[in-house]
């Protein structure tokens, strides 16, 4: 069994994979999401950004 130290820890080019799949979602949502800071979404908003990511990201899984 090999040893990952790594484990958890995300590489540049996953975290700007993340963020342009954050921004993708939003914006087929009808949400505007500015880079950086967003404390004017309501809890509903971001809510619906995160659920939306998870459901597509189940969704490409079971596709696999």
């Amino acid at each position: 069994m090999s040893n990952n130290n790594n484990k958890g820890v995300m590489t540049d080019k996953g975290r700007e994979t993340l963020e342009r799949f954050k921004m993708e979602s939003a914006h087929e949502l009808g949400i505007d999401l500015k880079q950086g800071y967003n404390g004017d979404l309501t809890s509903r908003e971001a809510g619906s950004i995160g659920g939306s990511m998870v459901k597509k990201m189940i969704d490409s899984y079971k596709q696999q």
